[in-house]
């Protein structure tokens, strides 16, 4: 059996009680920390609070040599970990898919995803977000400012009348778990890249999603490109035309200025 587990998006409290027990229950206990982290909390505390040794793999221990998962799987009941919801990353669909064909019976159990906190806590209509997108770390994609890719998604969803969620990028240089402060990209060096593409446009920053003291702001990117908004992880969301009732909740929730 081999099933999957999302851990929620701040610390080691924020997994489901199901996940929990299915942790408690696993005979070997794998994870990959690559495609997003739990910033309230560490790899030593993680496995305090379950009383079990985790397993991390890096991104090649996944995507390229499944094996000692798969092969676990076979033989015992394992559990593989991810921060935020299992199913997001197309990694992990492969993963399940190659266990499906091996004869390997799986089982998903959701965790909270930071597209749905992105809308909890701005107020802005779930309904009404259309394609997310990446921005990277202008070393990682070869080059200055943001990707045409980000910036045409962003266009298709305004034409649209859509919100679009911005993930911001995380480097992986080490298997391990590295909460060094250059990691993560964080939200201003966001805005002020989106900012020379949209400078009029209003962005919404989401700071520590999953914590006990989330921060909330919306302003022109400009602006927000002149803040800082304390520890990881961040989102940015670049709103289309606001209804009058994601307004009065970015005024109330985010501080949204009256004259922008």
């Amino acid at each position: 059996m081999l099933t999957f587990v999302g851990l929620g998006l701040y610390d080691e409290r924020s997994v489901t009680l199901a996940g929990r027990d299915a942790i408690e229950a696993a005979d070997r206990v794998f994870a990959e920390f690559y495609t997003s982290r739990l910033v309230g909390t560490d790899l030593e505390s993680l496995e305090a609070a379950h009383g079990t040794d985790i397993e991390v793999r890096d991104r090649a221990g996944v995507e390229r040599d499944p094996e000692p998962v798969l092969a676990a799987a076979e033989t015992e009941t394992v559990v593989f970990l991810t921060a935020g919801d299992t199913m997001v990353s197309t990694t992990h669909t492969d993963l399940r898919l190659r266990a499906e064909r091996r004869g390997i019976e799986t089982g998903v159990i959701h965790g909270t995803t930071a597209q749905t906190a992105a809308g909890s806590l701005t107020g802005l209509q779930n309904y009404r977000f259309g394609k997310a997108t990446t921005l990277p770390f202008e070393d990682a994609h070869g080059g200055d400012g943001v990707p045409d890719s980000v910036v045409s998604t962003i266009e298709a969803n305004q034409a649209r009348d859509l919100h679009t969620l911005v993930y911001l990028d995380i480097k992986v240089d080490d298997p391990h778990w590295d909460d060094s402060d250059d990691t993560y990209m964080t939200a201003d060096h966001a805005a002020e890249l989106l900012a020379d593409r949209f400078p009029d446009q209003l962005g919404v920053v989401v700071a520590r999603a999953g914590s006990l003291d989330p921060t909330v702001v919306a302003d022109t990117l400009t602006t927000l490109s002149e803040r800082e908004f304390g520890a990881p992880l961040h989102l940015l969301v670049v709103p289309a035309d606001l209804h009058p009732v994601e307004e009065d909740a970015l005024t109330e929730l985010a501080g949204l200025p009256a004259a922008r």
